[in-house]
């Protein structure tokens, strides 16, 4: 076979993209074509997915591909693809390479695949008739296990991969060697060997789906995006969801402060909030965190604006119902696409795809206002609190660089008394807003105060709340209060600056 023409060497290295879309992010736009990579990872991760995804994109390209099996059948792999809606052109074709029918005979000494030096050449010999055949652009050779059997030795196995990596060298074919990690020993010798190393991981939560993730080791002259990824595979292929990085994204916007709707949370705030800023909402279950972000989404929708809404903690028909008795109408906001609300399976999501899916929804529909309630929830789906915090973290600074307004509320353990709060993120919000329960004079009210403001001035005071059929109702700054921060608020003032009740009124 006459090799091909190699690259020019002074231009840009032509990319393979491999038909994963963010996959290709990762690797900062595809394979480099003409060089061998290799893809790892323990059986069940996604591999031979990624790998039929890789020849499909070369079959829409105009490129030729050839998967090489040496451990499922043809009939297995396109079984595989047909579960994905997939069916393999005429453009790529499946080459099985397993042992022979006659390895069921009990009196075979020799098998293809099983045997002493000669199965090692044969299969070599096997693999390049093949390949001169059809004459691939792609090549997917799965797996290297079997050949690590057959080489019997590390040093032989490291020959047999160099004259490999060799011939597709001269072949200029872009070549995916998979490797499944079922070796008893940690073998590196193709890692040292390739042009770039992609392994995909799988962890299994105590609860919840198995969570996948991926990350580059090596790409020799490139760079790509590195750290962990979260992925998973679906009905249509494998989904890769590219850790977020703040830093790359930002838009020019002006901070100019926006109304709650509410004069008085208004004069509470210093004014509103501002634009492209964060807000912390922080509160024992049932305070009235959720209806405070409910009347900052019913603000923007006043001003023209589109919110998100996304949920952990309530179930919708329950949510949209409740709201409704409480003065927001959030099927009509959605109806008029002022609202795109949505509901979020902690157990079921990674945090690298809930961050994509918060991307995508804020691009979509341009919004300016972004609610995730609740952090508890999203805790749920985090394995350790410090990944939850750099989650957050870059989360929040990519939504404040896109000019969105973010409400995070936070449920503290308790009702009465100390409050503790699961994860302490209170440096990172620009605004927190404090919501307590308190006694007086024989009823049960609610106290809401600023406690920190990042982006101006705020009041010091401390307001009564109530939630009426027509949303909030806040009082004038109250005196005579003692204890709010520590959890156990005493009243020791007089009755007339209270609110009263709806149905004391009049």
């Amino acid at each position: 076979m006459r090799p091909r023409s190699p690259q020019n060497p002074d231009g840009p290295a032509a990319k393979a993209r491999t038909g994963v879309a963010g996959l290709d992010d990762v690797l900062a736009g595809g394979l480099m074509s003409g060089h061998v990579f290799l893809l790892e990872g323990n059986p069940g991760t996604g591999k031979t997915t990624i790998c039929l995804e890789f020849l499909l994109e070369g079959a829409r390209a105009g490129e030729g591909g050839l998967y090489i099996t040496l451990s499922e059948s043809a009939g297995e792999l396109r079984a595989g693809a047909r579960s994905h809606g997939w069916e393999l052109p005429d453009s790529v074709e499946v080459f099985e390479l397993v042992p022979p029918e006659s390895l069921l005979d009990p009196d075979s000494q020799q098998s293809l695949l099983y045997s002493s030096d000669l199965e090692l050449g044969e299969t070599t010999k096997l693999i390049i008739e093949a390949i001169e055949r059809v004459q691939p652009s792609r090549i997917v050779l799965d797996s290297l296990s079997e050949i690590r059997l057959l080489a019997q030795s590390s040093l032989r196995y490291r020959r047999q991969i160099l004259a490999l990596k060799h011939y597709f060298t001269r072949l200029g074919a872009t070549v995916l060697l998979v490797d499944d990690l079922t070796s008893e020993t940690l073998d590196k010798t193709v890692h040292s060997v390739v042009h770039g190393v992609v392994r995909l991981e799988e962890t299994a939560p105590l609860y919840g789906a198995e969570r996948r993730r991926l990350r580059v080791l090596k790409y020799r002259g490139q760079s790509f995006r590195g750290g962990y990824h979260d992925f998973s595979i679906k009905t249509g292929g494998v989904e890769v969801f590219p850790r977020l990085v703040a830093a790359e994204h930002r838009t020019d916007f002006s901070r100019e402060p926006q109304s709650s709707g509410i004069d008085t949370l208004d004069a509470l705030l210093g004014g509103g909030i501002e634009k492209g800023s964060s807000i912390l909402l922080l509160g024992p279950s049932g305070s009235g965190k959720s209806l405070f972000t409910l009347q900052f989404i019913a603000a923007a929708a006043e001003r023209g604006e589109t919110a998100v809404m996304f949920v952990f903690d309530e179930e919708l028909g329950l949510l949209f119902h409740r709201s409704r008795q409480l003065g927001f109408d959030l099927e009509a906001l959605c109806e008029a696409g002022r609202l795109h609300i949505e509901q979020v399976d902690a157990a079921e999501i990674s945090p690298g795809e809930f961050a994509h899916r918060v991307r995508d929804r804020v691009a979509d529909s341009n919004a300016k206002t972004v609610v995730i309630d609740s952090l508890n929830g999203y805790r749920a789906a985090m394995p350790e609190e410090k990944a939850l915090i750099l989650h957050i973290h870059e989360l929040l600074q990519f939504l404040n660089r896109q000019g969105a307004t973010t409400f995070l509320t936070v449920a503290q353990h308790g009702l009465l008394g100390p409050m503790k709060t699961p994860v302490d993120l209170t440096y990172l919000a620009d605004t927190v807003v404090l919501l307590r329960y308190f006694e007086a004079l024989g009823r049960v009210k609610r106290a809401v105060s600023v406690i920190k403001k990042r982006t101006g001035q705020h009041e010091d005071t401390i307001r009564e709340f109530q939630i009426t059929g027509e949303g909030l109702a806040l009082g004038e700054p109250l005196a005579g209060f003692q204890g709010v921060l520590t959890g156990t608020p005493t009243y020791l003032g007089g009755s007339s600056p209270l609110l009263q009740p709806e149905s004391d009124e009049g």
